[in-house]
């Protein structure tokens, strides 16, 4: 009864400590939610018109002769402008390149055969990112292709948008991203998100909808302690001259981690 209890605690201390910053409780937040993604897309873009007809969440655009790209959230209002947002918690996740793939990614899915290039939908990639990516201390970057020599925007209708979650001042913006960084559904701003994160932190039904996320957690932690495992048994092979070699075959870590593992040693 004691272990079931200790699995319970940990379960509830999970439900009760995840942010909308979480990429899975995200997309359960998000799936089919047509008012919060509309609120999210209107404050990013400051823009009260949008009107959100459809959205989803973990859409995989296959590509047949290259990588496919799957989207955390997927939109569309009502002009048929396709929006798709990203959560990512580390720089490498939220690259430009990346950026520059999903605007093509989703160009390519849209743009039916035998339509004209002109029919195009607008297409916004937003990566909401847990740091300030492009380090220049702003919320928002909002990056459009221009033309070098005049300035001009070339209005080809392709957007990336970058929202830095670390900026959380009074301003709606600011309140969005405290609320994406919120555990307490009690104390977030928008009432559309709030609702949503609610049902799944004190609802029976949203407590059962929420194991496959602290399955996952689960499985991460076990992760990352068994990597940490590793790291200190390579720590004192390397104190006791073991080669490289060995010690990625005894550990399973990668020759650039136990050679970054040296490196601290010997400095």
């Amino acid at each position: 009864m004691q272990n079931v209890m200790e699995r319970y605690q940990t379960f509830r201390q999970v439900v009760d400590d995840i942010t909308l910053m979480n990429n899975r409780f995200m997309n359960k937040v998000f799936d089919g939610n047509i008012p919060a993604t509309q609120r999210i897309l209107r404050v990013i873009l400051k823009n009260d018109k949008i009107k959100v007809r459809k959205v989803s969440v973990q859409q995989w655009l296959q590509n047949l002769y290259g990588h496919s790209a799957q989207l955390d959230i997927l939109a569309e209002d009502e002009h048929g402008t396709q929006f798709n947002v990203e959560i990512q918690r580390s720089d490498e996740g939220a690259s430009v390149q990346r950026a520059r793939f999903y605007c093509g990614a989703l160009d390519m899915h849209f743009l039916d055969r035998g339509k004209k290039y002109e029919t195009l939908p607008d297409a916004y990639v937003i990566f909401i990112t847990e740091t300030d990516v492009l380090k220049n201390g702003r919320p928002l970057y909002h990056i459009q292709r221009s033309v070098d020599e005049t300035g001009e925007a070339f209005g080809d209708g392709s957007h990336i948008v970058y929202v830095n979650a670390a900026c959380q001042d009074d301003t709606p913006l600011g309140r969005l991203m405290q609320d994406f960084n919120c555990n307490d559904p009690a104390k977030m701003h928008y009432k559309e998100l709030a609702d949503r994160v609610n049902y799944f932190k004190t609802s029976k039904e949203g407590e059962i909808d929420m194991t496959d996320i602290i399955e996952a957690y689960a499985n991460n932690k076990a992760e990352e302690a068994a990597h940490q495992s590793n790291v200190e048994i390579a720590k004192n092979l390397l104190a006791e001259g073991m080669s490289e070699d060995f010690i990625v075959r005894t550990t399973k870590l990668s020759l650039e981690e136990v050679r970054a593992l040296a490196a601290k040693q010997s400095a």
